[in-house]
């Protein structure tokens, strides 16, 4: 009997907000079939090869993102190039103001894995601008955690019918 598919995130958060957001997706998600949320540190090349698609969050720092899910992705991409091809996948960026440095990097790696990309990027923008802003604990308000939750629950529903 095959196993269900199984929807990774992978996710870094600084201040809570990323954390937030994969929590959301996770949680809709969740109804529609199975899912394994990991931190970016905990996450191994044979994690993703045990999931059927993927979910990456992170913040954006200094227009890129963080270097903790950069370590993830530097310490995955070479062992699993040319074994995920065609998986689904999506991102989710929280930005003080713009998100897009993250959301490049994010694309070029699943790019070169050949990942099918089946959202645009969904960023959540915290507006931090000041040095106490950017430090401080933050949540994303109720309609940035719906629109994480609809990710979420598209992903999840999609893996479940084999749409993806």
């Amino acid at each position: 009997m095959s196993q269900p598919p199984t929807l990774l995130i992978v996710w870094h958060s600084r201040t809570g907000t990323a954390r937030a957001m994969a929590q959301a997706a996770a949680d809709a998600a969740r109804a529609e079939g199975e899912v394994r949320m990991l931190a970016a540190d905990e996450a191994h090349p044979e994690d993703l090869l045990a999931a059927s698609g993927y979910l990456f969050v992170c913040p954006e720092n200094l227009a890129s993102m963080t270097g903790a899910m950069k370590e993830f992705f530097d310490q995955s991409y070479y062992p699993l190039l040319g074994r995920i091809e065609g998986r689904p996948y999506a991102a989710m960026v929280a930005a003080g103001s713009d998100g897009a440095g993250a959301v490049r990097q994010i694309e070029r790696i699943s790019t070169g894995w050949r990942l099918k990309r089946i959202a645009e990027s969904l960023i959540v923008c915290t507006h931090a601008q000041t040095p106490e802003q950017i430090a401080a604990p933050k949540l994303p308000d109720e309609a940035a955690l719906a629109r994480c939750g609809e990710l979420g629950a598209m992903i999840g529903a999609g893996l479940a019918m084999g749409i993806f």
